[in-house]
């Protein structure tokens, strides 16, 4: 019998080709003899089909919120994909709308611990400190620069806080009793930290808001799924998908 190799952590299902497609997309960037900022507005030429999917999905997501009270959460940061689509979205589709905050919930050091949920035989070979990101100062340099072009630019837009999310989360409602949300979208990819997402958000969350799950029925992160299972024990909703991505598991609450 031969032993099934591990999934990569990271994009562990491309294929060869999709593996090197950004590689020979960065060699076209550099060939071209045109300034960076030329080449960043004409930038669907150089991302993958894939990236552009994504924020497609999240623009998606986002629009079913755009009529609900409530700011936006994002529990796993990573490099910076998601909070920055949702601050130029907010942007973009209401500017004026100066209490819609994004709160960013991560370690920017890896998984801080794994929990036996979220080990299969898929998953034996992830570990501590995988996906790890040192992103926080770049993002708040990106987001100060995005503050200083848009509309109310003066009220900051993104806030993220660093840490251990199983701690950081809880000490979080208790310093901002006000905060409602409007979205949850829970990217950690595992167990615990997204079981006390769960557990502290969705109270502060009102009817029509969404929560969305980045990795449900994804064999190499059964944590995430388990913590929704446990979850649905008492909450029930129903799961919808953006047709043309693949990842992406929401729900309307209702």
């Amino acid at each position: 019998m031969t032993n099934k190799k591990p999934t990569p952590v990271s994009a562990g299902l491309r294929t060869t080709a999709e593996q090197e497609e950004a590689g020979k997309n960065k060699s076209c960037f550099e060939r071209n003899s045109s300034s960076w900022e030329q080449k960043m507005e004409t930038f669907p030429k150089y991302v993958r089909r894939q990236n552009l999917t994504r924020f497609i999905a999240l623009y998606e997501i986002f629009k079913r919120v755009l009529n609900v009270k409530g700011s936006i959460v994002e529990c796993g940061v990573n490099h910076g994909f998601g909070v920055m689509t949702w601050a130029k979205l907010s942007a973009i589709l209401e500017p004026v709308n100066l209490t819609r905050r994004i709160y960013g919930f991560d370690t920017f050091s890896g998984f801080p611990k794994i929990a036996e949920e979220d080990l299969s035989d898929h998953s034996a070979h992830v570990r501590e400190g995988d996906l790890f990101a040192d992103s926080y100062d770049e993002i708040m340099a990106l987001t100060a620069i995005h503050d200083s072009t848009r509309f109310i630019g003066h009220v900051p837009k993104v806030e993220l806080v660093r840490g251990d999310a199983v701690k950081t989360i809880p000490e979080f409602i208790t310093s901002n009793p006000h905060v409602v949300v409007s979205l949850l979208f829970l990217d950690f990819d595992l167990y615990e930290p997204t079981k006390v997402a769960l557990e502290n958000f969705l109270p502060r969350m009102p009817k029509g808001a969404v929560i969305a799950f980045d990795e449900l029925d994804n064999p190499l992160w059964p944590g995430e799924t388990q913590a929704m299972l446990e979850f649905l024990k008492e909450h029930r909703f129903r799961l919808e998908r953006c047709p043309f991505d693949p990842y992406i598991g929401f729900a309307v609450l209702d």
